[in-house]
C-alpha cells in the first residue's frame, strides 16, 4: 500500500494526505508514463535538508510573537514540518544582514578585537531554539560574504575586490576563530566554503576569486591553519557559486592532488539556467567528492502566492538530487513582505514570509514543495534506481534507514497524468494531476 502526501495548484492540497493506493492485483504496466523503481540500485546517502539563518531572517523572527516564534520553529525544525536538520551561516555580513559588520576592530591583524556579539543579539539565540525545536545539534554551513575591507584591494567590503595576499594566513585564522566562538555557544560549524560566489562582483558584501587564488588559498592557508588549530575536522567546500561553471572551477581546483586532499566537494547555487550536465561531470571527474546545494531563491521580490514559486523548486530538488547531490539548503528561513530586510534593497522570497505589523505568516508554495522532501527523506537516506519512461515527468526516490521507501513524483505540464508505478514486482496506478507534486511511502510488510 502506498501513502500519498500531495500539493496541487488545481484543488489547493498542500502537503495534504490522500487515500492510499493498493497494488494491482495483476501486473497492468499500460499506462503511457512509467516510473520503475529498484531499492537493490543505491547511489549517494543523504546527509539533510536545511536553510539559512541570515541576520535579516533572524531578525524577522524576532519580530513576531513568541507564541508565532514557535509555529515557526516548528515549521521547519519539527518532524511535522519541514525536519531540518542543517543551516547555513554567514561569516561578517552578508546584503541579507541589516548592514555592514565585521568583527574585528579596523587594522586589528592580530584579532585581539574579535568578537561575535553582533551574532549573540539574533542569530545565535534563533539557533539555538532551532536546535531544541530539531532535537539534534543542527548541521552548520559557515560562508564568508567579504573579508573585513580593510584586508582587501578595494578596502571595502562591497564591490567585489580581492583579499590582499599578506593578508592570507590571518583571513584563514578569521574562520577558526569565528569557529571556536561558536563552539563556545555550544554551536557546531560542520563547515565552511571558501568564498560565497567567488565570480561576482556585487554592489554588496563580495570578494573575487579566480579558480587558482581559490585553490591556492586552501592548499597554503585555510587547509592548514585549520589543521593547526585542531580544526581539520571542518568540511572545506570549494565554489558556492553557480552550476555553469561548477566543472570547470572545480576541475582547476581538484586537480591539485595537495589541494584536493583538504577538500571535502564542492557547492553551487542555482541563478543560472540549469546546466544540470556539470554536476554529472564533477561525479564523472571526482567521484570521491561530495555535492552540496548551498543556497538559491526566488530573486527580485517576494513573488508572493506564485505557483510556480513551488515548481522552481521542485525541479531543482529533483534534479540535484538525481546527480547525487547529499544536502540541499535554501537561503534565508523567512522574510518580511517586502523580501527583506536586506541592506542593498536586493530583496528576494523565501519559503516563509511574515508581516510583523500585523502578525502574520503565509507559507509559501515553496515551502510546501520543500516539505515532500525534507519531512519525508531523512537523513542517512540512500538514493535508489528510479526511472521514468517519459521525460514529461520527475522523479527521484530514495530509501529511509527504517526501510521506508519515499518516492517524489512532480508533474509541471497543466495536463493529468495517468501513471503506473513499479515496486518490488507489484504495481501501483493512479493519476498524477496537472501543476502537482506527490509523496508516495511504501513501508517494508504494508
Amino acid at each position: 500500500m502506498l501513502d500519498i502526501y500531495e500539493t496541487c495548484k488545481k484543488n489547493q492540497h498542500r502537503l495534504t494526505k490522500l487515500k492510499s493506493i493498493e497494488p494491482m492485483q495483476s501486473y497492468q504496466d499500460n499506462q503511457k508514463y512509467s516510473i520503475t523503481i529498484d531499492p537493490a540500485k543505491k547511489y549517494q546517502e543523504l546527509l539533510g535538508f536545511g536553510g539559512a539563518f541570515t541576520e535579516a531572517a533572524a531578525y524577522t523572527f524576532y519580530r513576531m510573537r513568541e507564541d508565532l516564534q514557535e509555529e515557526i520553529l516548528s515549521a521547519f525544525f519539527s518532524e511535522k514540518g519541514l525536519a531540518y536538520v542543517m543551516g547555513r551561516t554567514h561569516i561578517n555580513s552578508c546584503d541579507f544582514s541589516l548592514n555592514n559588520y565585521d568583527y574585528v576592530e579596523k587594522n586589528d591583524d592580530t584579532l585581539s578585537t574579535f568578537s561575535i556579539d553582533r551574532e549573540k543579539k539574533y542569530v545565535i539565540p534563533w539557533i539555538k531554539k532551532a536546535q531544541a525545536q530539531a532535537g539534534v545539534p543542527l548541521k552548520i554551513l559557515s560562508s564568508p560574504w567579504s573579508p573585513p575591507g580593510w584586508m582587501k584591494t578595494n578596502h571595502s567590503m562591497n564591490h567585489g575586490g580581492k583579499l590582499l595576499p599578506d593578508y592570507s594566513d590571518i583571513w584563514a585564522q578569521y574562520y577558526c576563530t569565528y569557529i571556536r566562538e561558536f563552539a563556545k555557544e555550544k554551536i557546531s560549524i560542520w563547515g565552511v566554503t571558501v568564498q560565497n560566489e567567488p565570480e561576482a562582483e556585487q554592489i554588496w558584501d563580495s570578494c573575487l576569486y579566480t579558480a587558482e587564488e581559490e585553490r591556492d588559498f586552501v592548499k597554503n592557508h585555510l587547509g592548514p591553519v585549520l589543521k593547526r588549530n585542531d580544526l581539520d575536522n571542518v568540511k572545506i567546500i570549494i565554489h558556492d557559486h553557480n552550476r555553469d561553471r561548477l566543472f570547470e572551477r572545480s576541475k582547476t581546483i581538484l586537480q591539485d592532488p595537495e589541494a584536493a586532499g583538504l577538500i571535502w566537494g564542492a557547492g553551487f547555487h542555482w541563478y543560472c539556467q540549469g546546466n544540470y550536465q556539470n554536476l554529472d561531470y564533477f561525479n564523472e571527474y571526482f567521484p570521491e567528492k561530495k555535492l552540496i546545494f548551498t543556497e538559491g531563491c526566488q530573486e527580485m521580490g517576494t513573488h508572493h502566492n506564485d505557483y510556480s514559486l513551488g515548481e522552481r523548486y521542485g525541479k531543482a530538488m529533483i534534479n540535484d538530487l538525481n546527480r547525487n547531490t547529499v544536502a540541499w539548503l535554501d537561503w534565508n528561513l523567512l522574510l518580511d513582505l517586502t523580501g527583506g530586510p536586506n541592506h542593498v534593497y536586493n530583496m528576494c522570497s523565501a519559503p516563509v514570509l511574515v508581516d510583523p505589523k500585523n502578525q502574520k505568516i503565509f507559507y509559501e508554495t515553496s515551502y510546501f514543495y520543500i516539505g515532500h522532501f525534507s519531512q519525508f527523506i531523512k537523513p542517512q537516506a540512500k538514493r535508489i534506481f528510479c526511472s521514468v519512461s517519459d521525460g514529461v515527468l520527475l522523479a527521484t526516490a530514495f530509501i529511509n534507514p527504517d526501510k521506508q521507501l519515499v518516492l517524489v513524483l512532480m508533474n509541471d505540464q497543466a495536463e493529468d497524468k495517468e501513471i503506473s508505478i513499479n515496486i518490488l514486482r507489484k504495481n501501483y496506478q493512479c493519476v498524477l494531476l496537472g501543476n502537482s507534486i506527490r509523496t508516495l511511502l511504501l513501508t517494508e510488510g504494508k
